[in-house]
């Protein structure tokens, strides 16, 4: 309550000004694309094990196939998700990424076979890959420096809200039929259809408008947005970095190998601590730790409250304690809560035990790396290769997301949930050398200073 109250905090000092006002709700909107991508992500969970008895799928199948082609759809929409952003805009892509929702969960839903089921939820992968670039990078470039972590922070908050109404949905959608998946399935179209509506209201960003030499129209949107930018200054910094920089040149260039290697070991990092792979499976797993399936789907929804609530601290936390801290603390909590799952289930240990190390495993994600990947990926590549910058770390992240949680059903039958939740463990041992010895902060600097920062040669 607490934290919920700091997030209702947060919107009214933000409403509390004109400017302020605006780019709160447009943030928002953008930010409700995180709120698909998170319902699409973990809708999928309930209907897991329906799917396997009705379709008779072996495991390998039905994780690669029946469960993984929507993320094998996130690879491919974070692959080439930077090329519509950069060619036809935010705005636009964000249009699109709410069209493949809705269609997505109204074919998932009315499949017959697991290969049509299969193709549409690839869809839906698609918007979800996509809206990992398209929206922070919305977001992060219509924002001031000092809000910027806050306010792109909402879309990861959008996240965790849209994981928790999906265990919700599918715990009251449970036992309603025969065909209860469907419904489960289904019930995107409502919030996929409302959400592409909302986008038509949402102005261009004016950065990428000046990238397209649209000053004009960038200097209109500056003044709806009331913000203190100057289009002179915008206008500037994109001449210079043309001229500097040249028009042909790419992520991959040699000055920016470093901030390619943050985001890619930052999304490298987050998926193996095994989020991605929990929030799939997580009815079989708390039912692997002996609960009941109604239990299980129950405390699905106890995940998703935790999540929810240190988001919302996260969120509250980043521009003031800074993005290096925040993964400190989830760096912690992981090796802690991920070991102690090792050994519930190494040691057999019954009852309520897993759940709690597993909240605390939800807690440790979203105070840490929940909060700080979207932000963190979103500012450190300088404006005119933001986009292909963030596609290399969001298809990273992708790629793992689609082979990690595909391998769990047949890990956990060939060698059991101990093991793999102690990998998972060692795993963030890691990342926290990773934070302490590599990771830079970003708190608080304009865009252009930091990306002029990070890719400064060095002798």
């Amino acid at each position: 309550c607490a934290s919920f109250g700091d997030f209702v905090y947060i919107g009214r000092q933000l409403n509390n000004q004109p400017m302020q006002n605006k780019l709160f709700r447009l943030s928002m909107v953008a930010a409700l694309a995180g709120f698909l991508f998170g319902f699409d992500t973990v809708v999928i969970s309930g209907a897991d094990q329906k799917l396997q008895t009705l379709w008779q799928s072996t495991d390998f199948f039905h994780g690669t196939v029946v469960m993984g082609m929507a993320l094998w759809g996130t690879v491919i929409g974070a692959l080439f998700g930077g090329w519509p952003t950069q060619r036809i805009g935010r705005k636009k892509t964000l249009f699109w990424i709410g069209i493949l929702y809705s269609v997505s969960a109204v074919g998932s839903a009315l499949a017959q076979d697991p290969v049509s089921f299969a193709v549409f939820r690839f869809l839906g992968g698609l918007g979800i890959g996509a809206s990992t670039i398209a929206a922070p990078a919305y977001i992060s470039e219509i924002a001031p420096a000092k809000d910027r972590g806050r306010l792109v922070g909402f879309y990861q908050f959008m996240i965790v809200f849209g994981i928790l109404i999906a265990f919700l949905s599918n715990y009251l959608l449970e036992g309603i039929g025969p065909n209860d998946w469907r419904w489960m399935m289904g019930v995107e179209a409502f919030p996929a259809l409302a959400y592409t509506a909302m986008v038509f209201f949402v102005p261009m960003s004016p950065r990428w408008l000046v990238s397209k030499s649209r000053v004009d129209e960038a200097e209109s949107v500056l003044q709806i947005l009331g913000s203190d930018l100057s289009i002179d200054d915008l206008v500037k910094d994109h001449a210079h970095s043309q001229s500097v920089q040249g028009l042909s040149e790419s992520v991959l260039d040699k000055k920016y190998r470093f901030p390619l290697t943050l985001a890619i070991l930052l999304a490298f990092f987050n998926q193996f601590s095994g989020i991605n792979a929990f929030l799939y499976y997580a009815p079989r797993i708390f039912e692997a730790a002996g609960l009941g399936a109604s239990t299980a789907l129950l405390s699905g929804i106890g995940v998703g409250v935790v999540n929810l609530i240190f988001t919302l601290i996260g969120i509250n936390l980043i521009d003031r304690l800074g993005r290096k801290t925040l993964m400190y603390w989830g760096s912690f909590g992981y090796i802690v809560s991920l070991s102690l799952v090792a050994l519930a289930f190494a040691g057999s240990w019954g009852g309520l035990w897993v759940p709690i190390f597993l909240f605390l495993f939800i807690a440790s994600h979203a105070i840490g790396q929940g909060t700080v990947i979207w932000v963190y990926i979103s500012e450190v590549f300088p404006n005119h290769l933001r986009s292909s910058g963030q596609a290399w770390g969001t298809s990273t992240h992708w790629v793992l997301a689609a082979i990690i949680p595909s391998m769990v059903p047949v890990l956990f039958t060939w060698i059991g949930p101990a093991p793999v939740f102690g990998f998972f463990a060692l795993m963030m041992g890691v990342q926290l050398a990773f934070v302490r010895w590599m990771m830079p902060e970003t708190k608080g600097v304009p865009l252009e200073e930091l990306s002029a920062s990070l890719t400064k040669s060095k002798k």
